[in-house]
């Protein structure tokens, strides 16, 4: 299926949000992730049932001030 992630169209065979990080690379990744704008916790990616066309954002924490 493809999915736009951080702006850009990627294609991915996983069905499930924490599957699609691990198959974009974020496996071992601290990442924060929204799916359509919608932000979602960790403990609820594995239910998140990624559709043709949805966006994810996949955003790293920064440090610095």
């Amino acid at each position: 299926m493809k999915i736009q992630v951080n702006g850009a169209w990627r294609e991915v065979s996983a069905a499930r949000l924490a599957a699609a990080l691990e198959d974009l690379g974020y496996g071992e990744s601290v990442v924060t992730t929204a799916v359509n704008g919608e932000f979602v916790a960790v403990q609820a990616r594995e239910q998140i049932l990624l559709r043709d066309g949805d966006s994810v954002e996949v955003l790293a924490p920064m440090q610095g001030g």
